[in-house]
């Protein structure tokens, strides 16, 4: 269990690590401390997990009619939502929104790239060489 835990608290690392470069970069974004960072990022992240496929599968002839833009509209509007259900997180409109979810996804992007190790696997025994045998009939 501890094993699986790992990933998930480095998740939410990157995903409080996006937030907080978000409040810095993105005017219209502020968060009041620390306590309710972590609820933002425990918000966000059921979100994410729960609602995001959802609304994804619901909308998916928007997202294919504009390519792929109509994510970025489900991320903005999650950020939105988790703005107006947090004290002490302000998004200020529709556009910081989509502001700070595009922070968030690129942060999550680059940091999980460099920080992503693979495990190794394990290279299969080589076969045993076979002798130059060879049967006439």
């Amino acid at each position: 269990m501890a094993s699986s835990f790992k990933p998930l608290l480095l998740r939410w690392i990157i995903l409080a690590l996006g937030v907080m470069l978000a409040t810095k970069i993105v005017s219209g974004i502020s968060c009041d401390d620390g306590v309710t960072l972590l609820a933002v990022v425990l918000l966000l992240s059921f979100f994410n997990a729960i609602l995001k496929p959802l609304l994804v599968l619901f909308t998916l002839p928007f997202i294919l009619i504009t390519m792929g833009l109509g994510v970025v509209v489900i991320n903005a509007l999650l950020f939105m939502l988790v703005g107006r259900l947090v004290d002490g997180f302000h998004v200020a409109g529709f556009w910081p929104a989509v502001g700070g979810s595009l922070v968030v996804s690129i942060t999550n992007l680059l940091v999980s790239a460099i920080v992503q190790t693979r495990p190794v696997a394990p290279r299969p025994p080589a076969p045993p060489k076979a002798k130059d045998e060879v049967i006439d009939i």
